[in-house]
Order: C-alpha cells, then structure tokens, then sequence
C-alpha cells in the first residue's frame, strides 16, 4: 500500500520568523519525520500549500478536494493546522473509495518537546487500517470526520 502525504502547512511546520518571535510555516517536516522514523512502506510526499490553517479558505478545500478526486492514489495523510482541520475533514467527506487522514501538531515539529512526530505515527497507523472514510488523528485519538471539534480552551480534539 502506497501512502500519498500532501502538506498545507499548520503549526506542525512552523518556524521562527523574526526576532519578536513570530511565526511562520516553513518548509514541511514530513519528509524529515519519515526518514528519521526508518518508515519501510511506500510513500510521496506532495506539498499543495504552506499556509496557517486559519488562512485556509473554502477555495483551497476546493483545490484539495479536486486534487484528491482526481488522483490515482486511495491512501492518503494530510498534515493541517489545526484551527480548521475539521472544517477541511468535512470538505473532503463525499470522496469514496479512499482513506483519507487528516493530522497535524499542537506545537511545532521543530520544538524538542511536541506531538507532531507521535501525531504523524498515529496517522500511518490510522490510514494503514481504517474503512474508506475521512478521519482525523490526533493526540493518540482517531474521529471520523464530522464527529469532531478542537476545543480551542482545552487545546485538544473531542467527540461532537
């Protein structure tokens, strides 16, 4: 089984911007976390933007979405900020005949302390075993899409 990866950028490839400790998404992590984590499947890695989830917008669902319902691939993890991933999960919801896993980070892959690479991990897992269906993966969780929220005061993703 091939996975396909396509990145949007998030918090999950941020990086310091400027000396007043600003950020901004840089290059994805993705490819770093794979290799680092000696992965043994077959994979791509596709980048389709590099924005904040909150600059992530009905068109750029749109792009996706197309994006995926025109590819030949039927395994895919996409990395997402955040703050919208479940508005994109719901997008991506009519797309049959694949498994689609969305995840990301709460902190920046590039932090010594974060959950971007355990996050990455239970994605694979996730889209490895899963029905045909859109999910998000995250803190060790996986939701269907549509069934999920991120509770922003708790800073974490629960049940509807």
């Amino acid at each position: 089984m091939q996975i396909r990866f396509i990145t949007t950028g998030g918090t999950i490839d941020k990086i310091y911007f400027d000396a007043f400790s600003q950020f901004e998404v840089g290059e994805s992590v993705v490819q770093h976390i794979l290799t680092d984590g000696r992965v043994d499947f077959e994979y791509d890695v596709i980048s389709l933007f590099q924005k904040d989830s909150l600059e992530i917008d009905d068109e750029d669902r749109t792009v996706l979405h197309d994006f995926i319902a025109k590819d030949d691939a039927t395994h895919y993890i996409i990395t997402h900020g955040t703050d919208t991933m479940a508005e994109t999960a719901a997008a991506l919801s009519d797309l049959d005949g694949r498994t689609i896993v969305l995840t990301g980070a709460l902190t920046p892959a590039r932090f010594k302390t974060t959950d971007a690479v355990f996050n990455v991990g239970m994605a694979v897992a996730a889209v490895r075993v899963a029905e045909p269906g859109v999910y998000i993966a995250m803190s060790g969780q996986v939701f269907e899409a549509g069934a999920v929220r991120k509770n922003r005061a708790k800073n974490r993703f629960e049940p509807l």
